[in-house]
């Protein structure tokens, strides 16, 4: 395997791509004029700006959900499933012993919503978003080290919190991941002061003696001003602050860090033994409960890393024996969400959990979602949009949407219903029936062109909505390539996800008459 790569991502001894476009310009005095942040506020600017900027508008996006007294759970998993690999990482999570003890699979973004709840899957979200963003940075040893400490830290004070029944051990667990993000930051985009500031802890010295030698303050300081920037969470910043009297949850934190640290020198370590008898005393568990306990947790620790994308941090975690487990309940369906080709069994899941739903009389909302997950990623779409008709019949406007660009699908996605003759809407609000567009499918009598204009999409499909009978919207569905087509089995299935949404409206309708 090649090196580390460089500042332009190149590795050691990779020439540069198109060398006569260089102009004979030395590299080093190209970047002459760059120079390393100076001072934690440069360098805190230097993270947020430069290299992270991503992060901050994901994290933005995820607040303004949460934050939202009257934003509905269905807009958290929107944002969720408009990036697939994140689909996958919080359906594992979902499913993972951590957050789900009792085996039921989890088969969608919305059910996640309700078996974690939603902080809990909001902080998972932003986790996954500040991980990715460090594992696509120049990661380095001492990168993948700081990881396999939180993620092992992480795990172990949400367990540790859970025994002592504190109602946060899922925040507990996210503070734990990140209170180390400005020393995993610096590692992974500190360029040539972060060499230097290895060199001098390769020479023996302590880390708050070469930090403040080389940098002029302590990663830990770097790790606060970034809680604060991204707005990480009150307990994160309580922890790192170290202000005030510890409460169980940064007790559990500072004790999980603590032993993370410890157990690198062995499991059978003197320090390790009189540190599980203290970690046995907190939570109320014999020594060789708890050690137990520990052991067991180290293990999923390293499958959480894992599910994370940071497999290799989780390979250094210390475990008392290899341990390699079955695979977890549900993982196998997480990891095919990447996939946009028809899951049967997942739709089978999701019309189950929708029947469910519809019967329990949960709200329209949540039907909508559930049916708008399962056309996207049960099906296999590409987009998904749901729209309604105004309420004097005389426009179509997008409502709700998932996929790639389908924010900007929903934008404009409005057309007015002015009763034209062959135009496509028209002939559907007058006549409602599913139909599909692409080579061969296409009614000749139906005009596609305000359609084509706003979705580009050479195959697509339309069912609609009805209460009483009566139309109220539709949903649209695409694949933006032509080759793909959409076959008789998709649009069967499409046409039977579109119609649990009829369903619950008559359903809603009649609850409320009898009612």
């Amino acid at each position: 395997m090649s090196g580390p790569a460089d500042s332009k991502g190149r590795r050691p001894g990779e020439p540069a791509l198109f060398p006569e476009l260089q102009l004979g310009v030395p590299e080093d005095a190209a970047e002459q004029g760059v120079r390393d942040p100076r001072g934690l506020g440069e360098w805190v600017a230097f993270i947020r700006d430069q290299e992270m900027p991503a992060l901050g508008a994901t994290v933005a996006l995820i607040h303004s959900v949460t934050e939202d007294e009257k934003s509905p759970t269905g807009k958290l998993a929107q944002a969720i499933l408009q990036d697939a690999a994140m689909t996958a990482k919080v359906l594992k999570l979902a499913n993972s012993v951590l957050y789900n003890p009792t085996r039921h699979g989890v088969s969608t973004i919305s059910r996640a919503i309700v078996v974690l709840g939603f902080n809990a899957v909001a902080e998972i979200a932003v986790a996954i978003r500040v991980i990715d963003a460090l594992l696509a940075g120049g990661v380095r040893q001492r990168v993948v080290n700081e990881m396999a400490h939180v993620f092992h830290a992480a795990v172990q004070a949400r367990a540790l919190a859970a025994l002592r029944r504190d109602g946060r051990s899922e925040e507990v667990f996210i503070a734990a991941l990140l209170s180390r993000v400005g020393e995993m930051a610096f590692w992974c985009f500190g360029g040539k002061l972060a060499q230097r500031l290895d060199e001098a802890l390769a020479a023996g010295q302590s880390d708050d003696e070469a930090q403040m030698s080389v940098l002029g303050f302590r990663l830990r300081q770097l790790s606060q001003g970034l809680a604060r920037e991204w707005k990480l969470g009150p307990l994160l910043q309580s922890v790192l602050d170290g202000s005030g009297r510890p409460g169980v949850s940064e007790q559990a934190i500072h004790f999980a860090h603590r032993f993370a640290v410890e157990v690198e020198n062995g499991w059978d370590s003197p320090g390790l033994e009189k540190l599980v008898c203290s970690l046995a005393i907190f939570a109320g568990l014999s020594s060789e409960a708890m050690r137990e306990e520990l052991a067991a947790n180290s293990v999923e620790a390293a499958r959480i890393a894992g599910y994370f994308g940071a497999a290799e941090a989780g390979e250094l975690i210390p475990r008392p024996a290899p341990a390699v487990g079955p695979p977890e309940a549900g993982e196998a369906e997480a990891a095919e969400v990447l996939a946009m080709e028809p899951d049967p069994q997942l739709q089978l899941r999701i019309l189950r959990e929708i029947s469910g739903r519809i019967a329990a009389g949960a709200n329209l909302n949540e039907i909508l979602q559930l049916v708008l997950e399962g056309i996207y990623r049960g099906v296999g779409f590409d987009r998904v949009l749901f729209a309604l008709m105004s309420q004097n019949r005389l426009q179509l406007v997008g409502k709700t949407s998932l996929g790639s660009g389908a924010e900007a699908l929903r934008q404009a996605f409005i057309f007015s219903l002015d009763g034209t003759p062959g135009d496509l809407f028209n002939e559907f609000f007058r006549n409602p029936r599913a139909m599909r567009f692409g080579p061969g499918q296409t009614s000749p009598e139906i005009r596609l062109d305000r359609l084509l204009q706003v979705t580009d999409a050479p195959c697509a499909c339309i069912a609609p909505i009805l209460a009483q009978g009566r139309p109220i919207g539709l949903f649209y569905a695409d694949r933006t390539h032509p080759a793909e087509g959409i076959d008789d089995e998709r649009f069967e299935a499409f046409q039977l996800f579109a119609q649990q949404v009829s369903l619950a409206v008559t359903a809603a309708s009649s609850s409320r008459q009898n009612g």
